[in-house]
């Protein structure tokens, strides 16, 4: 779906993407990195708004900076801030928008209303666009970007100032456009939003890419970190378990968080049990969440620049 070849982009004396190589197969993808990682950068080079420096982009197959229009033609792009046009209505503003992606005028009519009816603005359509929420007008600009069916969306923080309520209903239309078949390079620095829709992420910082990969691959299980779910008495279970120089970091209804002094000791804890005549209903391995696998690539970046 995506491909970058020695990507450069210059600005002056600041160097925003450092020969940036990565290949993103079609799907959901969490595009993640702190600010001035080029995460924005590279979805304008990838959109054919801004020509990079050096190296070579294509979308779907396409070379952004011979075939942009044909690219933008099939790309969707909800930009972060503001896109309104002042005085204009929601449906004024998605059919312009539709009109714009070369839709005939009964086509994009037609378009409009449904993408304005799937995001729930039906019964705004008709109301001044600069009148509506934060909410609202988030899911006014995935209208916009939805409305010409494009084969790939470009979603720069797609639930940025919408409450919780408001930010879990977009997560769903996105994940609905995933399942329906549109690839989605989902851009957002709320970590928990790109777990939850995402498969696979991609990790930038200082321009260069720092981890790339499936999301349920990335998250290894942790060698000494486990949940002992159990049943008797969670606090002569923890004792014993110290006694054996397991740490217990917390404990909950039936549930303990320990940590094994060693990785592959796990009978430490079928031990501990069996001494106090406590049952083990389940040992499971703590995985690395996603923030984890972020700040780990983030310090290794940190480390390598020393």
């Amino acid at each position: 779906m995506i491909r970058c070849e020695s990507l450069v982009k210059r600005y002056g004396r600041v160097t925003a993407l450092n020969g940036l190589s990565l290949e993103l197969e079609a799907g959901l993808i969490g595009l993640l990195g702190p600010n001035g990682a080029g995460k924005s950068t590279l979805i304008s080079i990838l959109l054919g708004q801004t020509p990079a420096t050096s190296g070579r982009a294509e979308v779907l197959g396409l070379d952004v900076r011979r075939r942009r229009r044909r690219v933008r033609q099939r790309a969707g792009f909800m930009p972060e801030n503001d896109c309104l046009i002042g005085g204009s209505s929601g449906t004024g503003y998605v059919y312009y928008t539709a009109r714009l992606a070369g839709l005939s005028h009964g086509d994009a009519m037609q378009r409009t209303h449904e993408v304005l009816d799937y995001v729930g603005l039906d019964e705004a359509r008709y109301r001044p666009a600069e009148q509506y929420s934060t909410g609202m007008k988030q899911r006014l600009k995935l209208a916009q970007a939805i409305v010409h069916d494009p084969d790939v969306l470009f979603l720069d923080e797609p639930t940025n100032g919408m409450d919780p309520q408001g930010r879990q209903a977009m997560l769903g239309l996105i994940s609905d456009l995933g399942r329906a078949g549109i690839s989605v390079l989902l851009s957002s620095h709320l970590l928990p939003d790109v777990e939850r829709v995402c498969e696979r992420v991609v990790i930038l910082g200082g321009g260069e890419m720092l981890a790339s990969g499936s999301i349920a691959e990335m998250r290894q299980p942790h060698p000494t970190l486990y949940t002992l779910d159990h049943s008797g008495d969670g606090q002569h279970l923890a004792r014993e378990l110290q006694q054996r120089r397991v740490a217990v970091h917390n404990q909950s209804n039936g549930v303990l968080a320990i940590e094994l002094p060693g990785a592959g000791q796990e009978r430490l804890v079928f031990e501990a049990a069996r001494q106090v005549g406590a049952t083990v209903r389940g040992l499971h391995p703590k995985r690395s969440s996603l923030e984890e696998m972020f700040m780990t690539a983030i310090r290794k970046q940190e480390q390598n620049r020393r």
